[in-house]
């Protein structure tokens, strides 16, 4: 089915921002429509100071689910469509993908501490005297996304889990893997002849657009997990679903902080964990990669 000659990588590159911008447009125009409509006043848009996120719970739920698939998988699923005889970039290699499945749900649970230290170190995180200015903007940045993350995941009703579970992990799973390993990741790949820079690049610009820099890398090591899984299974379902425990794990347990009481400064600020077990993570981390990387090789 792919056998025809492929567009240029910067030419798929163009096509998937393209409509990358365009599905955006309308999902903002739908959404300046909606607060006009629903306030009847413009004015609410011109003084929000750019904040489009409404008080409104459940139009929040609606606008954040619309935006994922409008941002991100629309654009990948048209751009297989456009070149759907040319790329596979959703692949889905049936080879040992129970085994695989197993193996990177031991591995996130191993690797929690040592990404536990990346997080804390890059939470005290900080810049030169002269970037002070930058840095302001940047915990800005942070306050305003963990207040947005703060009003979702803290929760202490079944309803409002499951609604968390599909919204912040079973929808952010998907579309963003599709979006970033499928198609973005794909395009690199044939872009620099390189699966590693690709991976890397792809990663890079993963935790970028979370707009989150005290969590940057964190999140570049987990896009760098889910496209080592895509390189090393050939099979897309391979880091949707380890994206989907990484995201399904925090909401559970932020559900489980505030049923017993504790706020979500709680959540952030967990106990650390002891210098072993760091080490412990670290090294049982690679074994367990290794072990992926080496059953992975055998099917060729």
């Amino acid at each position: 089915m792919y056998q025809s000659k492929p567009n240029s990588p910067w030419l798929s590159l163009m096509i998937l921002l393209g409509l990358t911008f365009a599905c955006t447009f309308v999902l903002q125009l739908f959404v300046v429509l909606g607060i006009v409509f629903s306030s009847g006043d413009i004015n609410s848009i011109l003084n929000s100071g750019g904040n489009i996120y409404p008080e409104d719970t459940n139009m929040l739920y609606l606008l954040l689910g619309v935006s994922s698939i409008s941002t991100f998988l629309l654009p990948a699923i048209f751009l297989q469509m456009i070149e759907k005889r040319q790329v596979k970039y959703f692949p889905s290699e049936p080879y040992k993908v129970g085994t695989f499945l197993i193996l990177i749900f031991a591995f996130l649970i191993v690797f929690n501490p040592a990404m536990e230290l990346i997080s804390r170190w890059n939470m005290d995180m900080k810049l030169p005297r002269f970037l002070e200015n930058t840095e302001n903007w940047m915990r800005s940045q942070e306050d305003q996304m963990a207040e947005l993350t703060e009003r979702l995941v803290m929760v202490d009703r079944i309803d409002l889990l499951l609604l968390n579970i599909l919204v912040m992990a079973v929808l952010p799973a998907i579309v963003e893997e599709f979006y970033f390993r499928g198609a973005l990741q794909k395009i690199f790949e044939r872009m620099f002849k390189n699966a590693h820079v690709a991976i890397w690049v792809t990663a890079i610009i993963f935790s970028a657009i979370h707009v989150q820099f005290y969590g940057f890398f964190p999140r570049m090591f987990l896009g760098l997990i889910f496209g080592y899984a895509l390189l090393w299974t050939n099979n897309i379902w391979v880091p949707v679903f380890a994206h989907f425990l990484n995201n399904v794990s925090v909401t559970i347990i932020a559900f489980l902080y505030f049923k017993d009481g504790k706020t979500y400064e709680d959540l952030q600020n967990s106990d650390a964990y002891s210098v072993p077990l760091y080490i412990g993570s670290i090294i049982l981390s690679i074994g367990l990669g290794y072990y992926f990387y080496k059953i992975s090789q055998k099917k060729k």
